[in-house]
C-alpha cells in the first residue's frame, strides 16, 4: 500500500511538472492585464521582469551559435507579454494611487525615478526618450534588418543545402543519420531565422507601446489629480510625471537589454563560437592594430586642452597588448603545430601499424592459450635460442634467415602451436606440459605409461611420457626432450624445408652489398645484360630448395658469369653451379670423410633417360615417365633408401646429371630431406663409399 502511494505521488508531481508550470505562468501574465495587484506584488514583477532580460543577455553572449537558442522568439514574447502586463497593472496603480505619493506604485518604480531623475522629471524625461530612441531607432531597427536578411537568405539557400547534403549522401560521404541531422539544422535555421524576423517585430511594438502608455499616464495623472484630487497644476504634474517617467525607465530599461540580445543573436551570422571569443580573438589577432591606436591615443594625449592621464593609461594598455599577443600567438601557433605533429604521428604510426597487419610475418610461431602460458611468460629462453638457431643456418646456408614472430591464438588448440610461413600456416604440433617427449624410432618403446605418437619435426615414432620419469628413462639409455627443444627444433626443420621461401629479394642486396669489389663488379657486368638480379635470386632459391648452402656466393657468381652468356634457363644455370660448388655439396654430405652414395641401376638411368621428351634443338622440354615406373621405382627407392636410414647411415643418391632433377623430383616425395648429386657433383678429393644400389 505504501509502494501504491508512493507512486500515485509521483504520478501527481510528473502530471504538475514543467509544462504545467509554464502554462500556469501564461495564465498569470494574462491575469495581471485585467486584475489589480499590489504594490508588492508589482515590485516581484518588475525585479523578474529586469532578472529575465539579463539572463537572456548572458545566454545570448555565450551561446556559440544562433540555432543553440531557437527559443529565443517564445522567451522575446513572453518578455514581452510580461513587461506589457505590468505597465498595464502599474497605470492602474498611477491613476488610482499616485496622489498618496511617489511609493505608490511599489519601491521599485519610486527608486528608479529618484536614482535615474536625481528628483528632476526634466532630466526623467530626456533620459526615457533618449532610452526609447535608442531602443526603437538604433538596436531594434538594425536587428529587424537582420533578421530580415538572414531569413530571406536562409530561405534562398534552402534547396542548395538540401542538395548539398543529397550529393554527400549519395557519394557515401555521410550516414544517413548523419543526412538527417544536417536536413534537421538547415530546417531550424530557416525556420529560426523566420521566427526572429517575426519576433523582432514585438521588440518594436513594445518600445511604441511604451512610449504610448507613458503619455497616457502623463496626461491621464495630471487630468485626475487636479479634477478629482484637487491638487494644483504643477503637484499634480510632478507627482504623476516623477511615478510615469519612473514606470516606463522601469519598462524600457529591460526592453533595451532584451532588445540587445536579439541584435547579437541575429548578428552572430556564421560564428561559431561564443561573443567574447568571436570579438576579442578577432580583434585582438591584430597586434599592430593595437600598436598604432595606441600610437594615436598618445598623441592625443598630448593634444592641447585633453586629460593627459586617461589617454596615457589607454595607451599604454593598447601598446602592452600589442606587444604581448604576438609572444602569445607564437606561442599558441607552436602548441598547435606540436599538436598537429602529434596527431600525424598518430595518424601515421595507426597507418603503419595497419600496414603492419596487412604485411604477414616472415616467420611466424602461435601458441594456444596453454602454451603461450608455458613460453610467452619467460620468453627470453625462446629468444635466445631461436636467435641461435637463426646464427646457425647463417654460418651453414650463407643468410639470416627472419626474425620469428611469436604470438598467441586463443582459436586454436589449447596445447598445440603453428608456424607459419608468409601468413600461411606450414606445420603445427602439440606439446605436453609437465611431460617429456622419447623418440625411440626402430627401437624398443619405453616401459613407462604415456602417450603414442610421431615426432614433429622428422615424423619419427615416439612416446610422451610424464616428466617424473625422466631419470628413469635416461637409466635406460633414452633421450627424454623436454617441450622447448621438441619445439625448436621442429621449428628449425621447417625453416630448412622452406629456405628458398625465406629467401627474399632483400637477402640477395645485403649478400651483394657485402661482396668484396671486386665480385660486385662482376655482378654488374653480367646483371642485367645476361642475367637479372631477380633471376640470380632464382638461382639461388633452386639451391636452398634442395638444401645447398650458398656461403660460397663468390664461387656462385663466377659460375653464373661461365654459364649465363650461353643460357637464359634457371635450372641449367643452377645445375652448373652445382657442379663449380661440388666440393662444399661432398663436404656438408659426408659421413666424416667419407660421402655415402646409394647408386641408381642402369636399368633406372635408361628408363628416366628416356622418360625426357627434347625439341629439336635438343633441349629437354618436358618429363613423361610412365605412372607404373613410377611406382615400382619408389617402392624399389623407399625399400633401398630405408634400410639404409634404418642403420643410421648418412648418403645420398647419385645419378647422372641430365636426369639428376627429376630423380630429385620423384625421391623428395618420399625422403624430402634425401639429397640426390650428379656424378659431376662428386669432387676430386671426396672419397666414395658406395652402400647399395636401387635396382
Amino acid at each position: 500500500m505504501a509502494g501504491l502511494v508512493r507512486v500515485e505521488k509521483q504520478g501527481a508531481w510528473s502530471a504538475f511538472g514543467n509544462d504545467t508550470l509554464f502554462a500556469v505562468g501564461i495564465i498569470v501574465i494574462l491575469t495581471i492585464l485585467f486584475l489589480p495587484l499590489p504594490p508588492f506584488l508589482i515590485d516581484v514583477g518588475l525585479a523578474f521582469s529586469i532578472s529575465l532580460s539579463v539572463v537572456v543577455l548572458m545566454v545570448a553572449l555565450w551561446i556559440s551559435r544562433p540555432l543553440d537558442f531557437t527559443a529565443f522568439p517564445i522567451v522575446l514574447l513572453i518578455a514581452t507579454m510580461l513587461r506589457l502586463a505590468l505597465n498595464v497593472a502599474t497605470t492602474r496603480l498611477i491613476l488610482s494611487s499616485g496622489h498618496n505619493g511617489a511609493d505608490s506604485a511599489g519601491h521599485v518604480i519610486e527608486g528608479f525615478a529618484n536614482f535615474v531623475m536625481g528628483g528632476d522629471f526634466v532630466i526623467g524625461v530626456i533620459v526615457f526618450l533618449i532610452l526609447v530612441t535608442v531602443n526603437f531607432l538604433v538596436i531594434t531597427k538594425g536587428a529587424t534588418r537582420i533578421a530580415e536578411v538572414g531569413a530571406r537568405f536562409a530561405l534562398d539557400a534552402m534547396p542548395g543545402k538540401q542538395m548539398a547534403i543529397d550529393a554527400d549522401l549519395s557519394a557515401g560521404l555521410v550516414t544517413e543519420e548523419e543526412a538527417r541531422r544536417r536536413r534537421r539544422e538547415v530546417e531550424e535555421e530557416s525556420a529560426f531565422y523566420g521566427s526572429m524576423d517575426g519576433a523582432s517585430k514585438f521588440v518594436r511594438g513594445d518600445a511604441i507601446a511604451g512610449l504610448i502608455i507613458t503619455a497616457i499616464n502623463v496626461v491621464g495623472g495630471v487630468f485626475i489629480g487636479m479634477l478629482r484630487h484637487d491638487l494644483t497644476t504643477s503637484e499634480s504634474l510632478d507627482t504623476y510625471m516623477r511615478l510615469s517617467i519612473g514606470d516606463g525607465l522601469v519598462t524600457q530599461i529591460p526592453a533595451l537589454i532584451i532588445s540587445l540580445a536579439a541584435g547579437l543573436i541575429v548578428s552572430k551570422g556564421g560564428t561559431r563560437e561564443s561573443a567574447d571569443k568571436a570579438v576579442f580573438g578577432q580583434i585582438g589577432a591584430q597586434p599592430r592594430a593595437m600598436l598604432v591606436a595606441g600610437v594615436v591615443v598618445a598623441a592625443l594625449a598630448l593634444a592641447p586642452g585633453l586629460p593627459i592621464v586617461p589617454f596615457l593609461v589607454l595607451s599604454f594598455a593598447l601598446v602592452t597588448y600589442g606587444l604581448v599577443v604576438p609572444s602569445r600567438q607564437l606561442a599558441a601557433a607552436q602548441h598547435a603545430e606540436e599538436q598537429e605533429a602529434r596527431k600525424f604521428a598518430a595518424a601515421a604510426t595507426e597507418v603503419l601499424a595497419a600496414k603492419e597487419s596487412l604485411k604477414p610475418a616472415d616467420l611466424e610461431l602461435v601458441f594456444g592459450r596453454q602454451t603461450a602460458g608455458m613460453f610467452l611468460q619467460n620468453s627470453t629462453e625462446i629468444a635466445v635460442r631461436v636467435s641461435r638457431i637463426r646464427r646457425k643456418f647463417a654460418q651453414q646456408y650463407g643468410f639470416v634467415i627472419p626474425e620469428v614472430k611469436i604470438s598467441d591464438d586463443v582459436s586454436i588448440s589449447a596445447k598445440s602451436y603453428q608456424i607459419k610461413i608468409h601468413g600461411t600456416i606450414v606445420a603445427s604440433g602439440e606439446l605436453r606440459p609437465g611431460e617429456v617427449l622419447v623418440v625411440y624410432g626402430v627401437g624398443p618403446r619405453p616401459k613407462f605409461p604415456g602417450d603414442l605418437v610421431s615426432e614433429p619435426a622428422f615424423g619419427m615414432p615416439a612416446m610422451w611420457v610424464p616428466e617424473m620419469y625422466t631419470v628413469g628413462l635416461r637409466q635406460d639409455n633414452f633421450a627424454p626432450v623436454d617441450n622447448a627443444s621438441v619445439l625448436l627444433t621442429h621449428l628449425a626443420e621447417v625453416a630448412r624445408a622452406n629456405l628458398a621461401q625465406l629467401f627474399s629479394f632483400r637477402d640477395l642486396r645485403s649478400l651483394i652489398d657485402r661482396l668484396d669489389p671486386d665480385y660486385r663488379k662482376l655482378i654488374d657486368e653480367i646483371s642485367p645484360s645476361q642475367i637479372s638480379n631477380s633471376g640470380l635470386q632464382a638461382v639461388l632459391r633452386n639451391l636452398l630448395a634442395e638444401r645447398v648452402s650458398i656461403r660460397s656466393f663468390h664461387l656462385i657468381i663466377e659460375a653464373v658469369a661461365e654459364i649465363a652468356p650461353f643460357t637464359r634457363k634457371i635450372e641449367t644455370i643452377a645445375e652448373h653451379v652445382r657442379s663449380r660448388i661440388a666440393q662444399q655439396i661432398c663436404g656438408d654430405l659426408a659421413d666424416g670423410t667419407q660421402l655415402k652414395i646409394v647408386r641408381l641401376s642402369n636399368r633406372w638411368e635408361v628408363a628416366f633417360h628416356q622418360a625426357l621428351r627434347r625439341d629439336s634443338k635438343g633441349e629437354v622440354l618436358e618429363f613423361d615417365l610412365d605412372p607404373r615406373q613410377v611406382e615400382t621405382f619408389s617402392s624399389e627407392c623407399g625399400s633401398v633408401v630405408q634400410s639404409q636410414l634404418d642403420k643410421g647411415h648418412r648418403f645420398a643418391i647419385i645419378c647422372s646429371g641430365e636426369i639428376r632433377p627429376f630423380v630429385r623430383m620423384v625421391v623428395e616425395r618420399l625422403f624430402p630431406t634425401l639429397s640426390v648429386l650428379s656424378h659431376n657433383e662428386i669432387s676430386r678429393a671426396a672419397s666414395v663409399a658406395t652402400l647399395e644400389t636401387i635396382a
